[in-house]
């Protein structure tokens, strides 16, 4: 690497270290006593890019003020957590000047990398020129960016509805299914995550998210999970339960459906081969709606489909998106039939911020580069290579029980006993800090949080996936270390996630008498589990 490219105060010998080599040295079955003197690790990818000195607020000051002024609901990744000040492409850099690979972008946000040029361009141009409006007023941006993102859809879906989040998204959705059926019930997933809101909570099926209020006529069917389901594989057994459900927890019609294709926060479960087509076809048969929820695997990362519910081969009614759709910037859309669309003609459906003419130049450059790059092809052969290392490692180590996923959307699901599939909550939240530490930041999921979740920027290497001698995630799971370093004592509580992203539950105070919910006594040391000080 070149010495331009090193972090300020960092010499040769302390060079980043390559994320594959990171994952092998943390993969051992043997205890770290037993092993003897290991090479140092590679370094990362060289990488053309010197971070700016950063002069600004540190860490600790940023946490403290944090929790004086934002909201206590609001968690953080790791047990020391990171300043990021600065992002290229595929890698962020903390205030230090560190360089980590990031591995989940954002949350499966940053598409086409942090700060692409071409993007940075459109939002800077238009910004000089005009940053709002409203849809009041005439402007091309929006109108080039929805005839762009209607070309990239199958069948019908010809009508575009702009917003500002994948939330607000699932949010119309709802609202479209219920006035175009003239029904109420919605069926949704168990393990799913649609939103946040009053409304898309509903949807959600995650105990974590769920505030206890109304949430009206929203039914859970089993998620056809090949991996944890109770039927395994078998698309035909989940699909029948839906038809029961109807049957028997419904007036026998319902408004609609909504599935996401490859459930990114209960931990990049893709469901079972031909499910959607089946459950399409009861719920319609029903009076329902088909929605889609491509917030995480839409435009091309799956590698294999531009989006995720062509792997299933289906057709929705309406397709919600957001996330990668603007790599950062808060945008998100629902594409529907024109007949579907009409319902809103009712009364006035209005979004302030929806399709702003910022937005818009964004999103459309976002569409550009994905396809002057070809990204989903890129995504298929740099996933392949991934999954291709990640499963001969599970062939070598009982603690890694499952590798699935498409593209640049896969899971690595941790378990202590790989026959009875025990999650390995302990271990996956101490390698998840040795991760961070050697430079590599992945996300978590799944309903006990021991499920890595890698879905990195689109521009994510082979180069960063590690080569044949030192495949990249050929890195993360000594259990010695994990199991050693995590053995439940007084001094600690571990807490369970049963809510994908940042779920907490029996959450125990630093003393007896102080409020779950206050910042100053909450801890979370990462999204799923966290380690609470205690008495």
């Amino acid at each position: 690497m070149a010495a331009s490219l090193l972090p300020r105060g960092a010499s040769a010998a302390g060079r980043r270290r390559c994320p594959a080599e990171v994952l092998r040295r943390l993969v051992s079955s043997e205890a770290a006593a037993d092993r003897g003197p290991s090479r140092a690790p590679p370094e990362m990818p060289p990488f053309d890019h010197q971070p700016r000195p950063y002069a600004g607020m540190g860490a600790a000051e940023i946490f403290e003020k944090r929790k004086a002024v934002l909201g206590p609901s609001l968690f953080h990744y790791y047990q020391k957590p990171l300043n990021i000040v600065e992002g290229k492409m595929q890698y962020l850099y903390d205030e230090h000047g560190k360089r980590y690979l990031d591995c989940f972008g954002g949350i499966v946000t940053v598409s086409c990398g942090h700060c692409h040029p071409d993007i940075v361009n459109a939002v800077v141009e238009q910004t000089k020129l005009l940053q709002h409006t409203t849809t009041i007023y005439l402007h091309h941006a929006i109108v080039e960016f929805a005839e762009a993102l209607t070309s990239k859809m199958p069948g019908n879906l010809k009508v575009v509805y702009f917003v500002n989040s994948g939330t607000e998204a699932n949010e119309l959705a709802m609202l479209m299914a219920r006035l175009y059926s003239g029904n109420l019930s919605m069926i949704a997933l168990r393990n799913a995550y649609h939103g946040g809101s009053a409304g898309t909570i509903g949807l959600t099926g995650l105990q974590t998210w769920k505030y206890p209020i109304p949430q009206g006529e929203i039914h859970h069917v089993m998620n056809p999970d090949p991996y944890r389901g109770t039927f395994g594989s078998d698309a035909a057994a989940y699909a029948k339960e839906v038809q029961e459900h109807i049957t028997y927890g419904s007036s026998g019609r319902v408004a609609g459906f909504i599935a996401e294709t490859f459930q990114g926060v209960g931990g990049a479960v893709e469901l079972a081969p031909g499910y959607l087509k089946l459950a399409y076809d009861i719920v319609r048969k029903a009076g329902g709606v088909c929605i889609a929820d491509e917030v995480q695997s839409g435009f091309g990362r799956t590698g294999s489909h531009y989006w995720g519910f062509q792997t299933q081969d289906v057709i929705p009614d309406i397709v919600t998106m957001a996330k990668g759709i603007g790599n950062g910037l808060p945008l998100g859309a629902v594409v529907t039939t024109p007949e579907i669309a009409s319902v809103l003609s009712q009364k006035i459906q209005f979004n302030t911020f929806g399709g702003n003419p910022v937005c818009s130049a964004g999103g459309l450059a976002v569409l550009k580069v994905l396809d002057k790059e070809k990204r989903q092809a890129h995504c298929a052969d740099v996933g392949a290579h991934l999954v291709e290392r990640l499963k001969s490692l599970q062939d070598k180590h009982e603690i890694i029980g499952d590798v699935r996923g498409r593209g640049l959307m896969l899971g690595v699901e941790l378990v202590t006993v790989r026959k009875e599939k025990t999650p390995a909550k302990a271990e996956t939240a101490e390698l998840f800090e040795k991760l961070k530490d050697l430079g590599v930041l992945v996300g978590k999921g799944g309903l006990h949080g021991n499920v890595f979740r890698i879905k990195p920027p689109m521009c994510f290497s082979k180069d960063d996936a590690g080569s044949e001698s030192s495949p990249v995630f050929k890195v993360p799971f000594n259990c010695s270390i994990a199991r050693t370093n995590y053995e439940p004592n007084k001094n600690a509580v571990y807490h369970r996630l049963l809510g994908g992203r940042h779920g907490l539950r029996n959450v125990r105070p630093l003393n007896e008498n102080a409020s779950p919910l206050n910042p100053q006594f909450l801890q979370p040391q990462d999204m799923h589990g966290l380690i609470l000080k205690g008495r």
